[in-house]
Parts: structure tokens; C-alpha cells; sequence
């Protein structure tokens, strides 16, 4: 008699409190793909204003259960709650800005030409596309390939985070709810070999990545040998804060601890290096560590509301503090620390390091609650210094003069550049992406729908009517 087969599962827990939430079945790759490609021809056929009223009721579906979808988000990603709930709150209004940015971008056109006819320009969908979602905004961004892929008339197969999966699963059922058929859009559960197995296998058209740049990278090798796909990259940052002139450093300081310490620091937009004039050192860092002293900390429900609550996990708090502990050896001075606040909880202290001594430093995407603080006597030199990093996503200034933030514009290398606001908190009706290591020049939020589908240009006539001018022998 044959023992009774087993089904690997995948366990969720909540990052303040280690209360597990979920257990949910391991998918298998082959099977969800096989499914997508089945399911793709009809979706594709399905006339683009039924799409658009699919998803249209897809936003309302997450609308009436917004406050579960937080308390989950919360929940399994230890964010505060007030912030899940802008986090649903971005996946209801993605509905209607990727409607707009289909009809801009990926709209058909028609143009006569000379002489009769017409050029038109169409726009098709690749086929099935895998999305590989990340933890930090486990509804937000992996929707934020999904929503347009399926008003291109892609099918989907998403693999949440294994750190984030019973987000991804609410996600999946609410397009389902909405009446996206259920081959059209595949949730796969798994972990990094499922998320290996989906980005090489042979029946998918393309892949549309969020996190890691190391992950990145290697997905970038992989696809070299594979232009027929498509792929859409978008990887992290080592982002830069120039604070300069004599900007108000209360408002600097509150710019600054919204671009370093928002969702812990698990932003890849998160403000990383804070390169400061000089002569503004002192005051700045007594205003900043002023701010800083009085963030609440805590677990996503708490009362008074916290500003941030734990990195994602035990692992990559561990991964943090060894990270500063190496910077603190190579010289680094410690302005605030990076402390554990429970000793069996991830949650962090906000940590501000004085690395203006640190001979060589690491250009690395520390992904938590870390600000890197260096000064420069020479605006030249802060650009310099801010522009010492291979990724290339977010930069912000923080002062008073145009004229500065034009040479600054000017000067800096990224692909979102900003002049007093924090380096995060990037509008989904703009483009966004990097350069660098911080993306493959495939941005997402608005221009998603360019990667989404390909152009098709075509001439066309009513009737066929041609002659051959030059180059013909008269009629014997």
C-alpha cells in the first residue's frame, strides 16, 4: 500500500509578534504557467473596454475589503497599519491611472499618408507574462505589473514573496472576485526555487522583476540569451540626500527621516547617504537626532500609532546589525546605533553613522533603518560623492536655491530626481525606475504599459492598387 502523498507548504508569520498567520500550499511551476497559456488567447481576444470594466470592479472589490487587506499587509509585513492602509490605497487608484497610461502609451493610432492609405499602430500583448513580487510592498508593486499586463491583454502568473505570500494570495482573489478568469491570472506559492523555475521556464514571454539587485542581475544574465522576452527590471538604490545653502533644518530633518526611516528604511527609494555642507553639520544632525529620539516604534496595531515597526524578519535584522557593526569597525562614528529593541523580534532602532572617516565604503543597498552621514565643503564634491554609487534610482536636495537644484538636476545620475521632498514617495502617474544597478531602462508606475505590450506598425489600404514605375522591360 502507497503511503498517502504529502503537500509542501509554506508558513507566514508576523514580523512584531512571530504569530504565524497562514500555511499555504506550495504551487507547481509547470502547472501554473501551463494554465496561463491556456487561458491567454481568450483573454487577449476579450475587447479592451470589457478589460477596463473588469478591473474597473476589481478596484472596488479591494475597496470594500480594505481594511482586512491592511490589517493582513500589516500584519505580515509589520508595517504600522496607518501605512497598509495608503498601501491599499495605491492599489485601488492604480486601476485608474494604468487606464490612462494604456490609452497614452500603448493607444492604437492612425495616420493617412501621402498618396492614399493609412499608417496605423497597434499595440499587442506578449502573452504570459511571470511577475516576481517583493515584500516591502507585497500588494502594491506586484499590482503594479499586473493591473497593466492584463489591460494589455497579458495572462499572468505571480509569485508573491515567500515572506509576504498570504498578501499575494488576498491580491489573486480579489482580481478573481472582480471576474478576471481565474487562468488568466496564477498565484504560485513558493521560495526561491520556484521563483528560479519560473523565470526559466521555456512557456512564459517575459518576466517583470521587484527587489533584490543581486536577484536582478542574474535574471539579466539569464534572459541575455533570450531576447525574444521580455524583461522588465526593477532593483534597489544606494539613494543620496545633498543638503545644502540654509534651508529651514527642522523641515530638512523631517524630509530626512521620511526618506530613511518610512517603512523602516524597506523603501528601495529609501534615503541611504546624507551628504551635508559643511558648515551645517552640527546644527542639522541636533535638529535630525532631535526628530529621530522621538519616533515611536512599535508593532502595526500600537496605540499612539508608530512611525515605523520591524524590518521584515529576524534574518535581516541580524544581516543589519553585522552590516554597521562592520562599518563601526572600519571607522564609522556612531551618531544614533542600530539596537534591537526585543531580543527575539526584528524590530530596529533608526541609526544614524557618521562615515565621513570610512576610507573605502561599501556601496551596498543597506535595506533597513540606516542613514549614512557624510559632509563636503564644495558643492561640486557633494554631487561627486552622490553620484559614488553603481545604482542610480532616487536623489534628492534639500535646499532653497533654484539655481542649485538645476545644477544639481543637472549633475546627478538617477531616475527620480527631486528638490525638498524626500527621496521616496514616488507619484504612480510618473514613470519610475533607475539606472545602474537600479533597473534595466524599463521604468514601471506610468510607462508599465510600454513593457507591457509591443508596438506593431502596420501599412494599410482598402483596396490593393500598386504599379511598378522604373525597372521593368516594356510589354513584348
Amino acid at each position: 500500500m502507497s503511503s498517502p502523498r504529502t503537500t509542501e507548504t509554506l508558513s507566514t508569520y508576523e514580523p512584531a509578534t512571530g504569530a504565524l498567520i497562514a500555511e499555504l500550499p506550495v504551487g507547481d511551476v509547470s502547472t501554473e504557467v501551463t494554465t496561463a497559456r491556456a487561458a491567454w488567447a481568450g483573454w487577449a481576444m476579450t475587447p479592451l473596454a470589457e478589460r477596463i470594466e473588469t478591473l474597473r470592479r476589481f478596484a472596488e472589490i479591494v475597496r470594500a475589503r480594505a481594511d482586512a487587506f491592511a490589517d493582513l499587509i500589516a500584519r505580515e509585513t509589520g508595517k504600522p497599519l496607518w501605512e497598509a492602509r495608503t498601501e491599499v490605497d495605491t492599489v485601488i487608484a492604480k486601476v485608474a491611472i494604468s487606464i490612462t497610461a494604456q490609452a497614452e502609451r500603448a493607444g492604437e493610432r492612425f495616420t493617412d499618408q501621402p498618396g492614399g492609405g493609412r499608417m496605423a499602430l497597434r499595440h499587442r500583448p506578449h502573452g504570459v507574462l511571470a511577475v516576481l513580487g517583493p515584500y516591502n510592498f507585497p500588494a502594491h508593486l506586484p499590482n503594479g505589473h499586473i493591473v497593466p499586463a492584463l489591460l494589455a491583454g497579458n495572462a499572468v502568473v505571480f509569485k508573491p514573496s515567500e515572506k509576504t505570500p498570504a498578501t499575494g494570495a488576498f491580491l489573486v482573489e480579489c482580481y478573481h472576485a472582480a471576474g478576471v478568469p481565474d487562468g488568466v491570472v496564477r498565484l504560485l506559492i513558493g521560495g526561491p526555487d520556484q521563483g528560479r523555475a519560473l523565470a526559466g521556464h521555456d512557456d512564459i514571454d517575459g518576466l517583470l522583476f521587484t527587489g533584490s539587485a543581486r536577484t536582478g542581475l542574474a535574471l539579466n544574465r539569464q534572459f541575455a540569451e533570450q531576447p525574444e522576452k521580455i524583461l522588465a527590471l526593477e532593483m534597489g538604490g544606494n539613494n543620496p540626500i545633498i543638503v545644502w545653502d540654509d534651508p529651514d533644518l527642522d523641515a530638512a530633518a523631517a524630509l530626512i527621516v521620511q526618506s530613511a526611516y518610512t517603512t523602516a528604511g524597506q523603501r528601495c527609494t529609501a534615503g541611504r547617504r546624507l551628504i551635508v555642507e559643511d558648515r551645517l553639520f552640527d546644527p542639522l544632525m541636533t535638529a535630525l537626532t532631535g526628530l529621530v529620539d522621538r519616533l515611536i516604534l512599535g508593532a502595526p496595531h500600537d496605540e499612539p500609532a508608530p512611525f515605523m515597526g520591524p524590518v521584515i524578519d529576524n534574518d535581516a535584522a541580524d544581516h543589519l546589525l553585522a552590516r554597521v557593526e562592520e562599518l563601526v569597525t572600519s571607522g564609522a562614528k556612531t551618531i544614533r546605533p542600530l539596537e534591537r529593541i526585543s531580543p527575539d523580534r526584528p524590530l530596529l532602532t533608526p541609526a544614524i553613522l557618521d562615515v565621513g572617516t570610512v576610507a573605502e565604503r561599501p556601496d551596498d543597498e543597506l535595506f533597513g533603518p540606516v542613514l549614512q552621514v557624510s559632509r563636503a565643503s564644495d558643492f561640486a564634491d557633494a554631487i561627486a560623492e552622490a553620484n559614488a554609487t553603481r545604482y542610480g534610482l532616487s536623489a534628492s536636495l534639500i535646499s532653497p536655491s533654484r539655481e542649485r537644484y538645476d545644477a544639481f538636476w543637472t549633475g546627478i545620475r538617477a531616475g527620480i530626481v527631486n528638490w525638498n521632498r524626500p527621496t521616496n514617495g514616488a507619484a504612480s502617474s510618473a514613470p519610475f525606475g533607475g539606472i545602474g544597478w537600479s533597473g534595466n531602462h524599463r521604468p514601471s508606475a506610468y510607462y508599465a504599459a510600454d513593457y507591457c505590450a509591443y508596438p506593431v506598425a502596420s501599412a494599410e489600404s482598402d483596396s490593393a492598387a500598386a504599379t511598378i514605375p522604373i525597372g521593368l522591360r516594356p510589354h513584348s
